[in-house]
């Protein structure tokens, strides 16, 4: 039976009052998770981990200013990020829905601030109605998330705007403005997913869940339930693991229900209760629903890490020298952009100090964060030089320098006309310089 037909068939589970999970062993690992992805997801457009920046054409990698004229390298990048997913999907199933998705890290906040909110209501207003305490649960709860949407909708727009831009715009309560507009829609839509969408999107908006079916083999990790039959069994059939299921499924029913993203909530409170019997879980994470798992018994390392197959071990080798080659692109680009041709539509002039000039197109562009300096000269042809109006070239960090200049040099009547010369430029943020070999035009001295 397939995937989808078996999700399809199984049986409408009765919701209960749902639980809290318990603070045990696989919802501790992914708070810490949480947390720290939290941290990315805030720190990356303000440290230029990865940020686009929409009006000025530029896109941000790992600390790299990369311009649309390297979309080669932007494409790379992305499409790398795309296969790390993917692949994680391959090997340990819903990791990243469970452990890393914004979504499933803000669903499961503004659930706890709901549960805290309902808590502070009942302990500060014990002599109060419940229509009273219930009404001030929803003001704090509606008011914490309020202020963490603009935050977060803040963070998320600086993704696309320069930081300090966006910070102007919402101080000045700007909602004329693109980014202005941008940042309120956001908000707007982050309140909204707090308090009404939640988890709903993974279940039934998120495409990821549906791919990860076609992604998942016999080898994938999986949540998996591991009973007896008959009298053997040991489930007490208490309902904790379904009521602390956030996605509303019971796990007992198939490892391989769609909207199951692998927490392991319903193992920590299965754990929990059985653990009060003197009996081990029945709930487990499992590869592919392999008994040696469930049953605790030791393997070998790399098994333990998902190398259970020569798939795998191929994938990680692909990872590996996708990333190698995303480091050496990134290694090999150019900090400043030098573009030197000549411009033909004049073949030389001749100036009033007896000197020959050809005109070039100079494009020279600061692809760096900080300042830098340009150095030009040329070789092959004694005593030419550029005509700039200083040398070295300044540029401030995104800075472009586009100029037609005069490449001038001495008249020498040496029966030739054209003269195979290099302009090379230097920058102090590169160790190389580069060299671009032309052609420089003279009258050629008749007989």
């Amino acid at each position: 039976m397939s995937i989808q037909s078996e999700a399809a068939a199984k049986p409408k589970v009765e919701r209960l009052p749902p639980l809290p999970p318990p603070e045990t062993v696989y919802k501790r690992i992914r708070k810490r998770f949480h947390l720290a992805f939290f941290l990315a997801f805030v720190a990356a457009p303000f440290s230029n981990l990865m940020r686009f920046d929409i009006p000025r054409q530029r896109f941000y990698f790992a600390g790299v200013e990369l311009w649309i004229s390297e979309f080669s390298i932007i494409f790379f990048a992305l499409m790398f990020l795309m296969f790390v997913i993917a692949a994680s999907a391959i090997i340990h199933g819903r990791v990243y829905c469970s452990y890393a998705c914004p979504q499933m890290i803000f669903s499961e906040w503004s659930q706890s601030v709901e549960r805290w909110a309902k808590r502070q209501a009942q302990q500060r207003l014990r002599a109060a109605s419940a229509g009273l305490k219930d009404a001030a649960a929803k003001g704090l709860f509606y008011a914490i998330l309020a202020l963490a949407s603009v935050f977060l909708a803040f963070v998320f727009t600086s993704y696309f705007l320069h930081p300090k831009d966006l910070l102007g715009r919402l101080l000045h309560f700007d909602l004329v403005t693109v980014g202005g507009i941008t940042g309120a829609v956001v908000t707007l839509f982050t309140f909204l997913d707090f308090t009404l969408v939640r988890q709903k999107f993974c279940t039934t908006i998120c495409p990821y869940g549906y791919i990860q079916g076609m992604l998942q083999d016999k080898h994938t990790l999986l949540v998996a339930y591991q009973d007896g039959e008959g009298e053997a069994k040991d489930c007490i059939d208490c309902k904790k693991c379904v009521r602390v299921c956030e996605m509303e499924i019971d796990i007992r029913n198939s490892p391989y229900q769609i909207e199951c993203v692998h927490c392991g909530d319903c193992i920590d409170a299965c754990e929990d209760i059985l653990r009060k019997v003197g009996k081990p879980g029945l709930i487990h994470y499992a590869w592919g629903e392999n008994p040696k798992v469930a049953t605790g018994q030791k393997e070998a390392w790399y098994l333990r890490w998902g190398f259970r197959d020569a798939k795998r071990v191929v994938i990680f080798g692909i990872m590996a020298c996708y990333l190698g080659g995303l480091a050496l692109a990134l290694s090999l680009r150019r900090p400043v952009l030098v573009e030197i041709n000549p411009d033909r539509a004049t073949m030389y002039k001749l100036l009033d100090d007896g000197r020959v000039a050809n005109m070039i197109r100079l494009k020279l562009a600061n692809r760096t964060g900080r300042d830098v300096k340009v150095r030009l000269w040329v070789e092959g042809l004694p005593g030419a030089d550029l005509a700039l109006p200083a040398n070295p070239v300044a540029l401030k960090p995104g800075e472009s320098f586009e100029r037609t200049v005069e490449l001038r040099a001495p008249f020498v009547q040496d029966g030739e006309d054209v003269h195979h010369i290099r302009i090379l430029a230097q920058s102090d943020a590169a160790r190389k310089s580069d060299a671009e070999e032309m052609t420089f035009i003279t009258p050629i001295k008749r007989k």
